[in-house]
């Protein structure tokens, strides 16, 4: 037998995260994740999966280090020798990119050049992933698929073009195996929240418990392609698998509005919608994306991928665990062929 493979994880402790590295523990992999030094501890969502290093049996290594620091992360790249590379780690908040444009530059962008930078001067043959959005065509019409021009129109989809080329750049001019997996919003009980959909069912859940009245909310029009963030790190996976490299999109193909989104969490909790939602223009950005709906025909072409949890399901999903959670009793674990 072979030695068992190793992957590195940047932004092990978010939502898509702590998903994959349960996927690839499951695969038996090693893994390696980099958390930024804190006063507090940010990994609850890693936290089941985590044994001391002393113990024989751990497989999971976290390492603190940041995407501003070049020089940590080469060494850290050539004394791991990871065999791939999922970089996830950004600040990821669209609405916030607007507050804070120079510093999600400096992450989501040119952390992403740091990186590949630290694998082609260790000498590193890990193949890497890079964690590219549908915020990246912005206001060009849906569907939209991998030949779909560019349209950013936020701070974090320009951040996240520039880690989109920059990746096929070090492809094409190092010989890389590094993929751009283009993922349209995706979602589940460990999404931050403060993002929408997240926002909406913990919300609901306090409402039932009478622990507050009212939701404020943005635009309601904008229409997303809400997927099921478990199976999206399984095609996370699966482009790193590949023969050649190649870039995907992967996305549920269809789309629902924020209203509906709304509409069926809160009806799936007993509630009228309408008692409890209220408008707040601090939520607006200032150049909105209309709507976004992913076409993956090619990643079911050419990974054999395709989402099986559509929006109405997702939802349900998130409000059964975060009543649940309120409740104090809720296991948070995706029921997916892949991981049994």
């Amino acid at each position: 037998m072979g030695k068992n493979k190793k992957a590195l994880i940047t932004g092990i402790t978010g939502q898509d995260g702590s998903y994959l590295a349960e996927l690839l523990l499951n695969k038996n992999y090693e893994v390696h994740g980099l958390i930024r030094r804190a006063s507090t501890f940010n990994t609850v969502r890693i936290d089941h999966l985590y044994k001391d290093s002393h113990d024989p049996s751990a497989k999971l290594f976290l390492h603190y280090a940041d995407l501003t620091d070049g020089s940590r992360l080469t060494n850290l790249i050539s004394d791991i020798e990871p065999d791939e590379v999922y970089n996830l780690a950004a600040q990821s908040h669209v609405r916030v990119s607007f507050d804070e444009p120079e510093y999600t530059g400096d992450t989501t962008g040119l952390g992403s050049i740091r990186l590949l930078d630290a694998i082609r001067q260790s000498g590193s043959k890990a193949r890497y992933y890079q964690a590219s959005s549908s915020e990246m065509f912005g206001a060009t019409p849906p569907p939209q698929n991998e030949e779909t021009p560019f349209y950013p129109r936020s701070p974090y989809g320009v951040a996240k073009v520039y880690s989109y080329w920059i990746t096929k750049n070090y492809r094409e001019a190092y010989d890389l195996f590094a993929v751009n997996g283009i993922l349209f919003n995706h979602e589940s009980p460990r999404r931050g929240e403060t993002f929408v959909t997240r926002k909406i069912t913990r919300a609901i859940a306090r409402i039932k418990s009478g622990l507050q009245h009212e939701i404020y909310l943005g635009n309601l029009d904008a229409r997303r392609d809400w997927g099921y963030a478990p199976e999206y790190v399984v095609a996370m996976w699966k482009m790193l698998q590949i023969e050649e490299p190649k870039d995907f999109v992967i996305g549920t193909g269809t789309d629902i509005s924020v209203k509906d989104f709304v509409k069926i969490a809160f009806e799936h909790a007993g509630l009228n919608w309408e008692n409890h939602v209220k408008f707040d223009e601090k939520y607006l950005r200032p150049t909105e994306v209309d709507s976004l709906v992913g076409d993956a025909s090619l990643a079911e072409k050419h990974l054999g991928w395709t989402a099986k949890v559509m929006p109405n399901e997702l939802a349900r999903i998130m409000v059964d665990h975060d009543i649940k959670q309120l409740d104090g009793h809720v296991v948070d674990k995706p029921n997916l062929p892949e991981w049994n």
